[in-house]
């Protein structure tokens, strides 16, 4: 619904919103609203989002000046605040958001992880028109769910420029997650630049903010310590292929300063405690482009909730997560202090806060981790482990029979995996690759990919800490089915990292054409990620259901990171007819073309 204001109210065609994707990248119809301003002194509120409830909510976007590095810069902002406020809801009650648009610019929220009625999904474009400078516009809907979420702006670059925000959705009965305190901890990352700069910079060469590149030093380093043969062996692979081992994230600290609840590493967020007390911690990646990994040294992580879906209690010292993810934790603290510490993935940074007993108390904060090369096995799958069958083909130029999968810009649907009784009952593990994988948009695929859900991931293998993954979460019980698919879709995560080019099956958005599910079907969706980078992969409207190399469904999520040269399946039910959106979560990923739109009908 719009409540149109002075200005005329303008219809978005798919053609124009293609059109605009194909030109610039999904997002670049709408500009960049962030831009110097010398003259304003800070005035945004930072550090404990404002908190609202209730059935009827006001939402103002606007924009407000912020000075995170000790420049002034304008923020997209919600009521004024970054991170936006935090709502608090209850599962079961009928809605009624009010947002409206104090911008120059078409703006959007995006409800991540929320079933509800497409046209309240909040993606320009797809869902509805985005809402226009001067309009409100009203999202009315029923909370099916609880557990920890957020939203954000699905337009432009504002949610890189500040705006995004906690969803807590309170269960209708009694919460068997038992907590004395409760804090939201929202992680995110800031840039000084204009955002639309960086993207330029990415296009023109894609590892422009990568400071952790092999050097000279080091490479006599690797001599003296393993010899000329080795040192020289270790690097072949890697500049035979024009591929660089610690190309881990586009983004570092370069140009971003990462955020802990809008506050700096050296403003400290703090959360205080009593002696004695348990405390739920709700973690939000809120950031746009930066994984990051998680610990409170001398403090276990149990992790009760992922992706607002409660799960069997794990403890663990440390977890990784990307950019749309979400994990609740509860700790019980001993000491008086104690340091909440999420390092980026690429060891050039840190966002971090303070637990403790008074304000007048810190604990000491720990040295980033080493950083650490890619392995064969994140470039090559199985086959760096001695796997039989194929090997990765297409590293620049790699000869492969390109008749081994026909669908073109479509995903493939398969009736059979073979002979067996019941061919749906696990995922087909044959590698397809489509014809548009061999082109200028992919410079490699992987042929013999690894299934397995328990690797944490470069950075974090055997780091004597212990470290969450995949394999360790659960649903509890009535979460999930186990009912079997019906139909199944491949479709593999592509790039050309020196074109800074992202897709699906080797196809940006502008020249791919939507996935088709049909409604209530129960359907097997596989992704294969034929890329050096970890995809946090989140698709609109309907969970996923994790499914292991079993073929047992053992976690629900609504956003699902796939690893280098990782094959995961999932199962799904569209309950809901519509248009949504299917993407990576970074979100220049996304604007360079990791996007699809689905049609359920």
């Amino acid at each position: 619904m719009v409540v149109k204001g002075k200005k005329q109210t303008v219809l978005v065609s798919r053609r124009r919103f293609v059109l605009g994707l194909a030109a610039g990248g999904v997002l670049a119809a709408f500009p960049s609203i962030i831009h110097a301003v010398p003259s304003l002194t800070a005035s945004t509120i930072t550090g404990n989002a404002p908190e609202l409830s209730g059935k009827v909510i006001d939402l103002v976007i606007g924009e407000s000046p912020v000075n995170f590095t000790g420049v002034v810069r304008m923020a997209t902002t919600v009521n004024g605040s970054i991170p936006a406020p935090t709502l608090r809801l209850k599962e079961g009650d009928d809605v009624t958001i009010r947002v409206t648009n104090n911008l120059a610019v078409p703006s959007s929220i995006h409800w991540h992880g929320l079933i509800l009625p497409y046209q309240m999904d909040g993606v320009p474009g797809i869902s509805f028109k985005g809402i226009m400078p001067g309009e409100t516009f009203v999202y009315k809907f029923k909370l099916q769910q609880s557990g920890t979420y957020w939203y954000h702006s699905h337009s432009g670059f504002q949610e890189m420029t500040g705006m995004y925000g906690a969803l807590i959705i309170e269960p209708r009965e009694k919460d068997i997650i038992s907590a004395d305190k409760d804090y939201v901890i929202q992680l995110s990352d800031w840039t000084d630049e204009d955002p639309m700069e960086v993207f330029r910079k990415l296009k023109v060469r894609g590892d422009t903010y990568n400071f952790n590149q092999p050097t000279v030093p080091e490479f006599i380093n690797d001599v003296s310590k393993n010899g000329m043969s080795q040192a020289l062996k270790r690097r072949e692979v890697w500049n035979k292929n024009r591929m660089n081992p610690t190309d881990l994230s586009d983004l570092s600290t370069a140009t971003l300063t990462y955020l802990m609840n809008g506050s700096t590493p050296m403003a400290n967020w703090r959360g205080l405690f009593n002696a004695g007390e348990k405390i739920r911690l709700r973690f939000i990646n809120g950031s746009s482009n930066s994984f990051f990994d998680v610990r409170i040294p001398e403090l276990k992580l149990t992790v009760v909730q992922a992706d607002g879906q409660n799960v069997e209690p794990i403890t663990v010292d440390e977890f990784r997560f990307g950019p749309g993810e979400t994990y609740d934790v509860i700790v019980e603290p001993k000491n008086d202090a104690y340091t909440i510490f999420a390092q980026s993935m690429e060891r050039s940074g840190y966002a971090k806060g303070t637990l403790s007993i008074a304000n007048s108390i810190d604990a000491p904060v720990p040295a980033l981790d080493p950083v650490e090369w890619l392995t064969m096995g994140d470039m090559m799958g199985n086959m760096a482990n001695g796997g039989e069958h194929g090997s990765m083909s297409g590293m620049q130029g790699g000869a492969m029979d390109k008749g081994t999968m026909k669908h073109g810009a479509m995903a493939m649907e398969h009736s059979k995996h073979g002979m067996s009784k019941n061919p749906l009952s696990i995922a087909s593990t044959q590698v397809r690759h489509a014809n548009t994988e061999y082109g200028a948009s992919v410079d490699m695929r992987v042929d013999t990919p690894r299934s397995n859900l328990d690797d944490p991931g470069i950075g974090l293998r055997n780091n004597g800490r212990r470290v969450l993954t995949l394999a360790d979460l659960h649903s509890l019980d009535g979460v999930t089915t186990q009912q079997e698919p019906d139909a199944e879709i491949e479709l593999h995560l592509t790039g050309n990292m020196e074109r800074y080019s992202w897709s699906f099956d080797g196809l940006e958005f502008g020249k791919s054409t939507p996935v088709h599910m049909k409604h209530n079907q129960r359907l097997r969706v596989i992704l294969q990620n034929d890329t050096m980078m970890t995809h946090p992969m989140h698709l609109h409207g309907m969970w996923s259901d994790l499914e292991n190399e079993q073929g047992d469904v053992q976690l629900r999520r609504h956003t699902i990171p796939v690893q280098p040269a990782q094959r995961i399946s999932f199962l799904t039910t569209p309950h809901d007819v519509g248009r949504w959106a299917w993407h990576c979560h970074l979100l220049f990923h996304m604007d360079a073309g990791m996007f699809r739109e689905v049609i359920v009908s």
